[in-house]
């Protein structure tokens, strides 16, 4: 699958005109790879983040650059940390046959049986790096901790890839795992530690 968004040529100096540019309600950018030297470009940001919105990150971009169809994927990105949108963007371009490895999220689905018996479900890994073409390339894997008892716990090799790609990352890291409550030991000891000591009192 694949978005098409419009794109055209930039000028880089002076500096000035990135800011000119963002006012205009673009964003300043760059592609390059594949096929294609590197180029400064512009997009419009409302379109580019509807289609982030709507798609995720790992989705393939065809860009329209000035008549010029480039197929890429986002390899990195800034944006504004009060406001949150969008300030630089890098397209990479790349081969629609050839595979290509990017990061995607791992979602816990379904309830534990573990935590239905007063376990507690903690999740040590959030991205897994997936392998495949470009069309291919999931942007979530997920994982069913329904089967998860008190003391288990998955690892990456526990995932299942749901689709024409490959997890390529550590078979044997931990992802998700169910442990023994301790709050009542903690509360205990939090209880242990508040009780006031009486002057005077006999300690034996």
């Amino acid at each position: 699958m694949s978005v098409s968004l419009k794109a055209s040529k930039r000028e880089v100096r002076p500096r000035s005109l990135r800011n000119q540019l963002r006012h205009e309600g673009k964003v300043p950018a760059i592609v390059n790879g594949y096929k294609i030297e590197s180029t400064p470009i512009a997009v419009d940001a409302s379109q580019l983040e509807k289609v982030l919105r709507e798609n995720g990150v790992n989705t393939v971009i065809t860009l329209d650059l000035d008549g010029k169809k480039v197929n890429t994927l986002i390899h990195n990105y800034t944006s504004d940390t009060f406001k949150g949108n969008l300030t630089h963007v890098e397209f990479l371009s790349v081969n629609m046959k050839e595979v290509t490895e990017v990061e995607a999220e791992v979602v816990v689905v379904g309830e534990a049986i573990g935590v239905k018996e007063g376990g507690v479900l903690t999740q040590t890994l959030y991205n897994v790096t997936v392998a495949a073409t470009p069309d291919n390339l999931p942007e979530r894997v997920e994982i069913d901790v329904t089967d998860l008892k008190i003391g288990d716990a998955y690892t990456v090799a526990d995932l299942k890839a749901d689709g024409d790609y490959e997890i390529t990352s550590d078979k044997e890291e931990q992802v998700v795992s169910v442990t023994e409550p301790q709050q009542e030991e903690e509360t205990e000891e939090a209880t242990e530690a508040a009780e006031p000591e009486v002057i005077g009192e006999d300690k034996e």
